[in-house]
C-alpha cells in the first residue's frame, strides 16, 4: 500500500511538472535554410532549459496543392508562445487571420533568423516583426533600422531591404542591459559563424533594440535581438540562427529561451541563470548535441 501511494505521489508530482512548463509551438515546413536540421536544434535549445513543453507544426511542401494545406490549422490558443522557423509560401487565410488574432489577445511570438523573409504582403506580420529583408522589401515598406552612435536611426532613403555578407563570427553588443531578456550577460560577446543581416527594412513600430553587431557591409550598428508590442501580444525577433551550427551557441540558446519566455509571461524568471559557459569577447562557446552540428560552416574563399 506504501508503495502504491508513493507511486501515485511521483506520477502525480511528475504530472504537476510537465503542466507547469510553458507550451510552445514551433512551425516549420518551408525556409530557404535546412529546417529539418535546424528545428530538432531549437526545439533541444527551449526542451533543455526545462521550462517548455515543445510541439512542431510542419507546413506542407513548397508547390502543394491548396487542398493539401487544408490539415494545416495550427489552434495558437493553446500555446502561450509561437516560434517561427518558416520561410516560404503564403499561409491560408484564415490560419494568417487565426495568428494575427492570436499575438493581438496577448500570445507570445519568437521569429527565428529566416522567418523575418516571410510574408512581405502580409501587413499584420511585418507590424509584428518590424523589419525584415528580401521578399521585394525596399523603401516602400519602411525604413531601414539601424543604430549608429548610440542612436537609434530610422533611414527612410531608397534600397533594397535585406543583405549580408559571407558568414562569420562577429561581436554581439548589447544595446539595452536592462531589458529581462538581457539582464546580467556581458556587455560584448562572440557570436558563432552565422549571417549577419544589415539592411532591414519595415514598419518599425514598437520596436526595442536589445543588441546590435557591426555589419561588414554597412559599418553600422545592425539589430540583432530585438522586441516589440503587437496590441496585446509580445514579439522576440532575432536575426541570429542561418544554421545548426550558428544555433549551437550557448548565446543563441540563452537568448531564445529567454525571449520565449519573455515572449510568453513578460518575464524571465525560469531562464533567468547565466550559464557558466556563456561566450566571451573573445571565445565562441559551443552546446554539445549528440549529432550535431550537421551541417558543414562554409570554407573562407582562398584570397
Amino acid at each position: 500500500m506504501r508503495i502504491f501511494l508513493a507511486t501515485l505521489l511521483c506520477i502525480s508530482a511528475l504530472s504537476l511538472h510537465a503542466a507547469d512548463k510553458l507550451k510552445v509551438l514551433i512551425i516549420d515546413g518551408q525556409n530557404n535554410h535546412k529546417w529539418e536540421i535546424t528545428t530538432p536544434v531549437l526545439r533541444n535549445a527551449l526542451e533543455s532549459s526545462g521550462a517548455f513543453a515543445v510541439e512542431v507544426s510542419t507546413t506542407p511542401p513548397k508547390g502543394s496543392p491548396p487542398e493539401a494545406w487544408h490539415a494545416f490549422k495550427p489552434v495558437f490558443t493553446d500555446y502561450q508562445a509561437v516560434v517561427s522557423n518558416y520561410n516560404g509560401e503564403p499561409w491560408p487565410q484564415n490560419v494568417r487571420d487565426a495568428f494575427t488574432k492570436y499575438v493581438a489577445d496577448g500570445g507570445g511570438f519568437v521569429s527565428i533568423h529566416a522567418a523575418n523573409n516571410s510574408f512581405p504582403e502580409w501587413k499584420e506580420y511585418n507590424d509584428m516583426i518590424g523589419v525584415g529583408g528580401w521578399g521585394g522589401r525596399n523603401e516602400k515598406s519602411g525604413p531601414w533600422l539601424y543604430v549608429k552612435d548610440g542612436k537609434l536611426f530610422r533611414d527612410t532613403s531608397a534600397g533594397n531591404g535585406g543583405a549580408h555578407g559571407p558568414q562569420h563570427e562577429f561581436i554581439v553588443e548589447v544595446q539595452n542591459a536592462e531589458h529581462p531578456i538581457m539582464r546580467g550577460l556581458p556587455k560584448r560577446w562572440l557570436h558563432a559563424k552565422d549571417e549577419l543581416y544589415s539592411k532591414l527594412r519595415g514598419p518599425a513600430e514598437n520596436v526595442d533594440v536589445l543588441s546590435t553587431a557591426v555589419s561588414d557591409l554597412t559599418s553600422v550598428n545592425e539589430p540583432n535581438n530585438m522586441v516589440l508590442a503587437y496590441h496585446k501580444g509580445r514579439v522576440f525577433h532575432t536575426t541570429l540562427g542561418h544554421a545548426d551550427y550558428s544555433m549551437l551557441d550557448r548565446g543563441f540558446y540563452t537568448i531564445v529561451q529567454r525571449g520565449t519566455e519573455w515572449v510568453a509571461t513578460g518575464k524571465v524568471e525560469r531562464t533567468a541563470a547565466v550559464p557558466a559557459d556563456f561566450p566571451t569577447e573573445t571565445a565562441v562557446s559551443t552546446v554539445k548535441l549528440e549529432g550535431y552540428p550537421k551541417q558543414e560552416p562554409p570554407k573562407p574563399k582562398a584570397k
